[in-house]
């Protein structure tokens, strides 16, 4: 069951992409400067991809903070998290660097936002992602997904009742 609420901004490339539909595979750079791949997972671990506006913005760095506090919702040996912005690798570093973040961040920088696109989460006219989340099984299938506006604070309970309900299942019913 898709739980979407709508963007504030109504420029977008296109509409989100929903359940039951193959997540796109990317390549993206980490706060080091490591290539890092959705499609390592595949068939090995659940994943959540987790598309967020801006490092060092207010609610940025409260969504980010809550990924890093409750780490084993979103990564251990069954999922696997991926967080993306259309910041540099540099200034992804430093914010990993202040705030103590050491899951990936990944930078959907060059081409700008090509991945966010992809997922239908790039607020094309200001060149930022908006606040998507997509859970996908391990065939690469989007089972869970929430998009938010900019200034719409994510609320991380739906994701952990989503992943819970992957994990007692196999599958989302």
């Amino acid at each position: 069951m898709m739980n979407a609420h709508p963007a504030e901004s109504p420029v977008q490339a296109s509409a989100p992409l929903g359940v039951g539909e193959l997540a796109p595979d990317f390549t993206l750079v980490d706060q080091y400067g490591v290539d890092v791949r959705l499609s390592a997972v595949r068939d090995l671990k659940n994943a959540v991809v987790v598309f967020y506006p801006a490092a060092f913005s207010g609610i940025c760095r409260g969504e980010l903070q809550e990924i890093r506090d409750g780490l084993e919702d979103f990564q251990d040996d069954d999922i696997q998290v991926f967080t993306i912005s259309c910041d540099s690798m540099y200034t992804l570093r430093a914010w990993a660097d202040a705030e103590g973040h050491f899951f990936p961040l990944l930078s959907d920088f060059w081409p700008h936002g090509e991945v966010a696109r992809r997922y239908g989460v790039l607020e094309e006219e200001d060149g930022f992602a908006l606040r998507g989340t997509f859970l996908i099984d391990r065939s690469g299938r989007i089972v869970w997904t929430e998009v938010r506006g900019i200034g719409e604070g994510r609320d991380f309970r739906a994701y952990r009742e989503a992943l819970a309900r992957l994990r007692t299942a196999g599958t989302m019913p």
